[in-house]
């Protein structure tokens, strides 16, 4: 399994250890992952995540992982937790369209 989060995608990044003779050895930086059960309110679901921990607190701090995902830009989420979101939107749509036909009659 790769180590980048599914929401956020922050991932490995690369840097230096630096000694105190200011020798410079490569080294890796690691995102702090989870993982976690999010619950997913529309589609009554819960989903298994590997998430940052930034991501879990701005999940809740969105209001869930619905919210959070309606706000998130398409290119930082992975496959998995895109095909939520539309499937989220696709669910939207229809409850819209429901609403409409019973106001109509």
């Amino acid at each position: 399994m790769s180590r980048v989060c599914e929401l956020t995608g922050k991932k490995v990044m690369v840097g230096n250890n630096v000694s105190h003779a200011n020798n410079k050895t490569k080294r890796r930086f690691y995102p702090n992952l989870n993982a976690v059960s999010l619950t997913s309110d529309g589609l009554d679901r819960t989903f298994k995540f590997k998430v940052s921990a930034a991501a879990l607190r701005s999940v809740d701090h969105k209001g869930g992982l619905d919210k959070f995902l309606a706000k998130a830009k398409d290119e930082t989420l992975s496959p998995k937790a895109l095909k939520i979101k539309k499937d989220l939107e696709k669910l939207k749509k229809q409850n819209e369209e429901s609403k409409v036909e019973v106001e109509a009659s």
